[in-house]
């Protein structure tokens, strides 16, 4: 964007399926979906942290599968189901199993990764793969916490993998 908030580049438009809602937009097509969500569609739970791929801050779900949304160009999400943490509490605004599951394990701590890691534990959770804690921390190696020593995260996610097995 330029200093008057005018494109610096052609528009194109783009119609994004986010969070169950089809979102017709006009963008720059050199934008990533991370900004979109964030800067056009006002999805500000999903945070950018390295802007590399590489602490997982900024993970959604598209068609089905965790994605760093910081790594993916807006466009290329079109025609794909794409799932922010916004959508992944209860409809009525309650905190999912997950959610109280993070809470009773002391796994929130400055919350900056907190929508990454429940992105991903989400994921985890809904397509059995939390077959053992070293499981879990191992599809958790691309996300990045500096303040829980990951371990309350593990257990939040098992805690919720053993309920329902």
């Amino acid at each position: 964007m330029t200093m008057q908030g005018k494109p610096d580049a052609e528009t194109v438009p783009v119609t994004l399926r986010v969070n169950g809602q089809d979102r017709a937009l006009e963008i720059d097509p050199r934008f990533t979906l991370a900004d979109v969500l964030r800067d056009q569609l006002r999805l500000t739970g999903l945070h950018l942290g390295c802007e590399q791929g590489v602490c997982g801050a900024c993970m959604v779900d598209i068609d089905g599968q965790p994605a760093l949304s910081c790594m993916i160009l807006a466009v290329e999400a079109q025609n794909a189901e794409v799932r922010t943490i916004e959508a992944v509490s209860k409809q009525d605004g309650e905190l999912g199993r997950l959610e109280r599951a993070f809470i009773e394990q002391g796994a929130f701590q400055c919350g900056f990764c907190t929508p990454g890691f429940l992105t991903i534990g989400h994921h985890i959770i809904d397509n059995g793969l939390a077959t053992s804690a070293e499981r879990v921390r191992e599809l958790l190696s691309g996300n990045v916490c500096r303040c829980t020593g990951y371990e309350p995260i593990v257990q939040a996610i098992m805690s919720i993998a053993q309920e329902e097995s």
